[in-house]
């Protein structure tokens, strides 16, 4: 259990995609070798292949300077005595990691080393036989030197805003940090079970912890958990929705790394076994074998520029449409305009809904602004809702409940 948490198509065709898709620039945290559980190698890999490509840093191997951005003061590394290098701060991945995000615009790679308050990064590309690494102290981040693993940063991703967002195991602290020079990271609070996740908590040690986060081209974020279960999160009001569990996996195979590959499709790898890549296929959530995956390195962590629904994404803004036109927790639904600019807005059902519902506005906070009773017939059709006594311009949450409570669909809404 403990390696485990530790270690934890619609409009194709329309051009060429604007954010383009690179998967064979991903980048693998790894040991040496199969069965060397100490996760401190940054190793790059072609997700289309799992072979790997070249080494960016290795551990008791590559030189490297570590420099702390506030101080701009250089690790001594006379820290490091007789060798040891899986504790000091001074070394870049002591502590070992299982989070890390790639920014493609800047070819930084961002990761938190577990047990450390710091958020550190290297450029992949750049030159000469030393490595340099950057870091910044935060005390929202958590140092922890006990037993307590509830805190270890465990998944991270680049999100479609150009922003990075770090997850801790227990899911109480959604980490916002910014990609500039010099990162700011900010403390999002806990995230939100959905009343529709059926008593599977993201929270839950056993079922939710460890794993890997990636994002999509419409500002949510997948958490992928060690148990193999599938969580998205919008990230302005931090409700997270359970999906559903992978299927046709390995025994004892753990989801501890993930990635988007060039056909959209997330891309799952073990920290424990070793039985190759795995895709996984969103709708029916099952995973199939990536043939001839590299069997050189098991990994604690996937990282590279991808988002799903790219191409679906780029096609919607060919077209002139802001809305999230697959956004998985609406189940072919569409809520229009959004942002809202007048007094009332249209929720689109298309599907087998019929019957008595009510549609709550909601604030991030969770406090309900207002409830309408609406009446549907099956197949598809508009539902018109009145916005009354107008709230202040910002951030609010559709939720369409039905006569038994259970929610049937939610959506982020943008008052102006």
């Amino acid at each position: 259990m403990k390696s485990k948490i530790l270690l934890t198509s619609v409009l194709l065709g329309f051009g060429m995609a604007s954010y383009a898709q690179n998967a064979s620039r991903t980048f693998a945290i790894t040991g040496n070798s199969i069965n060397d559980f100490a996760w401190m190698n940054i190793r790059q890999v072609d997700l289309n292949s799992g072979i790997v490509t070249k080494t960016v840093f290795e551990k008791n191997k590559t030189p490297f300077t570590l420099t702390n951005v506030d101080t701009r003061q250089v690790s001594d590394k006379s820290a490091i005595l007789n060798g040891n290098i899986y504790g000091p701060s001074v070394y870049p991945t002591a502590t070992f990691v299982a989070a890390a995000a790639f920014d493609k615009r800047s070819d930084r790679l961002y990761y938190i080393p577990m047990r450390m308050n710091e958020l550190r990064w290297v450029d992949v590309n750049e030159k000469g036989e030393t490595v340099n690494f950057y870091s910044i102290k935060s005390p929202l981040l958590f140092a922890e030197t006990g037993a307590d693993e509830s805190r270890n940063v465990t998944r991270m991703v680049i999100a479609a805003d150009g922003d990075g967002y770090a997850l801790t195991n227990d899911g109480n602290h959604l980490y916002h940090f910014t990609t500039g020079k010099k990162p700011v990271i900010t403390d999002l609070g806990a995230l939100i079970d959905d009343e529709s996740n059926k008593g599977i908590s993201i929270h839950n040690k056993c079922t939710s912890w460890g794993g890997d986060m990636v994002a999509d081209a419409f500002g949510k974020l997948y958490v992928i958990t060690a148990a193999r279960n599938i969580f998205v999160v919008d990230i302005n009001s931090r409700i997270a929705t359970f999906k559903g569990q992978i299927s046709n996996l390995p025994a004892n195979f753990t989801a501890n790394g993930a990635a988007v590959n060039d056909h959209g499709d997330i891309v799952i790898i073990s920290a424990n076994v070793f039985a190759g890549y795995y895709t996984v296929d969103l709708k029916t959530l099952a995973a199939t074998l990536v043939p001839g995956s590299d069997l050189m390195y098991n990994s604690s962590d996937l990282a590279n520029g991808n988002l799903l629904f790219q191409k679906e994404a780029d096609a919607a803004k060919q077209f002139g449409s802001a809305t999230d036109i697959r956004n998985e927790s609406l189940s072919g639904t569409k809520v229009a305009p959004n942002p809202v600019t007048g007094s009332s807005f249209k929720i689109l059902f298309d599907g087998d809904y019929s019957g008595a519902y009510t549609v709550i506005i909601s604030d991030i906070a969770g406090r309900n602004i207002q409830a309408t009773q609406i009446t549907l017939a099956k197949g598809q059709q508009y539902q018109n809702i009145n916005i009354r006594n107008k709230p202040v311009a910002g951030t609010y949450l559709v939720k369409v409940v039905n006569e038994a409570g259970k929610t049937v669909l939610t959506d982020k809404l943008i008052i102006q």
